[in-house]
């Protein structure tokens, strides 16, 4: 097998760095508070080092930005990480806090060869602004030794890899104090000195744990590794270094994290109709905001547009210190059904989809009705106005065996004071409503009147003719 290992040195601060458009310096400090465990290069050029001391690091650039490292932040970032990663490679690892486990030895017939698939992640990477070291290794342990040590090269030659495991230092092999100290003792500077210890000199000297270690390394003892399962929902998060007062400030990270969506939808060949936006503000209850479209939907455009609609309606309460885009609910991709009106949509039913979505932000969801059929034979009872409903495509009515229907339904029947000019079609009896005392008894007709027009009408058995509608 063939491993691939990615290691992220800076995992929080690339994190921050993407959801802000322009970053002063920033540094990542350790859960005390007193150290820097991180900085951008902006902070490094004002003299900020890792390891510094944070009092030091402040009276070097005193408008220095900085952030609290959290476990669990680091761990959900991670897992945004490996999100992507399972794009392209179905076994995943996850070595918390900031390492990526990949199996590649399958991927190489489907890339094309080892260096596409070394190609393919540099591509990511570099897109997702992430800052990452990568290593090859036929076991776990070696691809990781190799990438945290930044000596990560394309490679599949395990005599080189071994060759470069072998000039590790041994602080560098990640060896604990003591046994780092007892090998010392022995004489041995390199990882591979260790390697040429007899295994049962190796387990007597040292520990039966230091003998796995080095046997992992070298692919002599298992080291199984239980593959990570994406979870079936997306959600990501972006934080923010300074407080976002007006809502325009929050649609540029919106904007990475809805292509991110997007990016996810189409590899999962799935659509949505609802999100939902989280805005967390410092010293006030969050916002939830659900979003909703008329039908499926994955483009980020339509997405951040009714985002967009939304804040024009809703305000911002408060500085938005942190904000959070969920997805749980999806459905199944359609296929295109031709273009629409202007030809800006290969879709019909989705440039109907997002006309209603658009409508529905800016004015509410109460605002929209639709026409909906009712199981009365009598026209003016025949419909009624309900809630736009949420659906996918249509199903095809076949109309040709319906009679004609006027566009312009009267609000109620007016007495026909003329003899029709011709008459086109009829009669067409409705005859119902005995079961509300509301019985009608009529007789249809289409006739064209000598003003040219078209008009419905009919005959009642009792009170005369009617018009009931006009057609275009």
């Amino acid at each position: 097998m063939l491993w691939l290992y990615l290691h992220f040195p800076h995992l929080l601060l690339d994190h921050i760095r993407r959801s802000s458009e322009n970053m002063a310096a920033l540094a990542i400090v350790e859960g005390s508070g007193q150290k820097v465990i991180q900085a951008c290069p902006a902070a490094q050029a004002l003299g900020v080092s890792v390891g510094m001391r944070l009092k030091t690091a402040v009276s070097l650039a005193p408008d220095l930005s900085i952030v609290r490292a959290d476990e669990q932040q680091e761990a959900r970032i991670l897992e945004d990480q490996a999100r992507w990663l399972y794009r392209y490679a179905a076994h995943i690892v996850l070595v918390p806090p900031n390492g990526l486990l990949a199996e590649i030895g399958s991927l190489q017939r489907l890339y094309g060869g080892l260096p596409a698939v070394w190609q393919t992640v540099e591509e990511v990477l570099h897109e997702r602004q992430l800052t990452a070291w990568p290593g090859i290794g036929h076991t776990p342990q070696a691809a990781r030794l190799i990438a945290r040590n930044g000596k990560g090269e394309c490679t599949s030659d395990k005599g080189h890899i071994l060759r470069t495991l072998g000039l590790l230092p041994l602080v560098a092999a990640e060896f604990d104090g003591r046994t780092c100290t007892r090998l010392q003792r022995l004489g041995l500077n390199t990882l591979g000195e260790v390697f040429r210890l007899p295994p049962a000199e190796m387990a007597r000297r040292l520990s039966p744990e230091t003998l796995s270690y080095i046997q992992k390394i070298q692919g002599s003892r298992p080291d199984p590794q239980a593959p990570w399962q994406p979870p079936h929902y997306f959600r990501q998060q972006a934080d923010f270094v300074q407080e976002i007062e007006r809502s325009q400030g929050l649609l540029f990270p919106l904007q990475r994290i809805l292509s991110e969506l997007e990016k996810d939808l189409c590899w999962r060949q799935q659509d949505t109709d609802c999100l939902l936006l989280v805005l967390r503000y410092r010293h006030a209850e969050s916002t939830s905001l659900r979003i909703r479209t008329s039908g499926p939907e994955h483009r980020a455009e339509a997405f951040l547009s009714l985002i967009s609609l939304r804040f024009e309606q809703q305000p911002l309460q408060a500085p938005v210190i942190s904000l959070q885009l969920t997805v749980k609910r999806f459905l199944g991709r359609e296929a295109a059904g031709g273009q629409d009106l202007l030809g800006e949509s290969q879709d019909l039913n989705e440039a109907w989809h997002t006309l209603m979505s658009r409508l529905q932000a800016r004015l509410g969801d109460n605002a929209l009705k639709q026409l909906a059929p009712q199981a009365d034979h009598r026209p003016e009872r025949a419909w009624s106005t309900s809630q736009v409903q949420r659906t996918g495509r249509a199903a095809a009515t076949k109309t040709g065996q319906l009679p004609r229907r006027p566009l312009w339904l009267l609000q109620g029947p007016q007495p026909l004071t003329e003899t029709p000019q011709a008459w086109f079609t009829g009669p067409e009896r409705i005859s119902g409503g005995w079961w509300d005392g509301q019985r009608v008894h009529r007789d249809y007709y289409i006739a064209q009147l000598n003003s040219g027009q078209l008009a419905w009408v009919f005959r009642d058995v009792r009170d005369g003719w009617f018009i009931h509608g006009w057609f275009g």
